[in-house]
């Protein structure tokens, strides 16, 4: 039976996507801390506790992957390894691979969210931590003789990768990536002892510049060069008159069909390793992806052409077991995405900022269907403060008619809309949780510079904003309450 036949049969849906609950979008390098941006210290458990306190069962973040251009989470180094600036000093310290003298840092660094600066104090000593790791055998050892035995399918070929990139040794990339594992896993832990599930974000394309093109090229539409023949992008919209060019190479879909989507199936892998549930970035194009001539200056030029998402998907279900998966069916979709969503058992995604630019609107609360996430707005949009500022009469008309009366401001009337509807799970970025200021947005699209740089503070996680939320979430019934 083929793969694209097999993938009729119904896939059933994932048990942590059918209970009402609700949860916060906040990316690592956000979270507050003393050296850069954030990582997975004390920043991240603290921030666990704060969602547990608040009645969150979700944190959502962007792509945790090595960064590459613009700093974009979404323009990743490798599909497979950890960024390294995640990794937190403090159980370097703890573990006797650092002195505490290595936690000092300059004022600075708490507030900025400059991966420059975080890579000129973090990066000297989490070489010290290798020399002092070196030196060490024994239990550590030992588990970290198994983390390369358990990742022997990717982490080669990033360390080498890494290595040419910086003149350093493969040895030390391989260090920071069993920590990061070994940080993370201890993340995941706490989180689950807290009643808190991580939710990933995968994107469906990888960097040029990155260890997955560099190391394995007969999966990649390249040219002689190594350069791609076609680029990846989107067409004009109301986000860019001249559409986003995000410049990934396409996919050579014959190779990795002559190999099972092997690479696919190991991708979807260790993101289970990591999260609990995936979000699939651009879920459209595992129907159809738009490509830009190499070479091409902006995405305005460019057509649609097919791609086998059904055979990728049954190969992920194959390789998992289940599909954990939320699908970003945003865009220009059509018909066929969703009904490859639908085939597959997957929430979509409804975004409650779009649902006043029109009447009836797919995305109004009152039509979210149970199985999807909703959200007020996801990392690509203005946050709420600053979305109501930028729309005219007839949207604002459309949204106090739609909430009523209301004396609460406009950033909490849309998070209890967003909150009372039908929709299994709600995610708000956590701007739009607290009401923070326009300055806060994450991103641009269609913008290569000035985006990833916002940078939650303590004092924005407040026992009052904790409280507040978690009352919302009891009194839209995504809450479990204690007997």
């Amino acid at each position: 039976m083929s793969p694209a036949r097999e993938a009729l049969r119904p896939i059933a849906r994932h048990p942590l996507l059918a209970e009402r609950a609700s949860g916060i979008l906040l990316h690592i390098s956000s979270l507050p801390g003393g050296h850069g941006i954030g990582d997975l210290g004390r920043g991240a458990f603290a921030f666990v506790d704060w969602l547990a306190e608040a009645g969150q069962r979700f944190w959502q973040m962007l792509p945790v992957n090595p960064i590459g251009a613009g700093d974009s989470p979404y323009s990743s180094l490798s599909a497979f390894a950890g960024e390294p600036l995640f990794v937190a000093l403090e159980p370097l310290v703890a573990s006797g691979l650092l002195p505490r003298s290595a936690l000092r840092a300059e004022r600075t660094l708490r507030r900025a969210n400059c991966y420059d600066a975080a890579r000129s104090y973090k990066m000297p000593r989490l070489l010290a931590a290798y020399a002092a790791f070196c030196e060490r055998s024994g239990e550590s050892f030992a588990a970290y003789q198994t983390f390369l035995r358990e990742n022997a399918a990717w982490i080669d070929d990033w360390c080498e990768f890494a290595a040419q990139r910086d003149g350093g040794v493969e040895g030390f990339h391989a260090f920071v990536q069993f920590c990061f594992d070994e940080q993370w896993s201890a993340l995941r832990r706490h989180a689950a002892s807290r009643g808190v599930r991580l939710i990933g974000d995968v994107p469906i394309f990888v960097g040029v510049d990155s260890a997955d093109v560099r190391c394995r090229p007969e999966l990649f539409r390249l040219r002689r060069d190594g350069s791609p023949e076609v680029l990846t992008g989107v067409p004009p919209d109301t986000f860019s008159r001249t559409g986003q060019l995000w410049g990934q190479p396409h996919y050579r879909w014959s190779e990795h069909r002559r190999t099972g989507y092997a690479w696919w199936a190991e991708r979807f892998r260790r993101a289970s390793r990591l999260f609990d549930l995936v979000r699939i970035d651009h879920f459209i194009g595992f129907h159809n992806a738009y490509e830009v001539p190499g070479g091409a200056k902006d995405a305005r030029r460019g057509a649609w052409r097919p791609t086998p998402g059904a055979e990728v998907l049954t190969a992920v279900y194959r390789s998992l077991g289940s599909l954990p998966l939320i699908a970003e069916d945003l865009g220009m979709v059509t018909a066929e995405v969703h009904a490859l969503r639908d085939r597959f058992g997957l929430p979509g995604m409804r975004i409650v900022q779009n649902a006043f630019y029109g009447e009836d609107s797919y995305d109004l609360p009152c039509r979210h269907p149970a199985h999807c996430v909703a959200y007020p707005g996801t990392h690509d949009n203005e946050v709420i403060t600053g979305w109501w500022r930028t729309v005219g009469k007839d949207v604002r008309g459309r949204f106090r008619n739609y909430v009523g009366r209301t004396q609460e401001p406009v950033w909490l009337a849309l998070l209890r809309a967003t909150m009372q509807s039908p929709a299994a799970i709600v995610i708000a970025q956590l701007q739009d949780a607290v009401g923070l200021p326009p300055s806060s947005r994450m991103n641009l699209p269609g913008t290569a510079r000035g985006n990833w740089t916002w940078r939650a503070e303590d004092a924005m996680l407040t026992v009052s904003a904790s409280r507040r939320l978690r009352s919302l979430t009891v009194a839209t019934g995504r809450c479990r309450i204690s007997p």
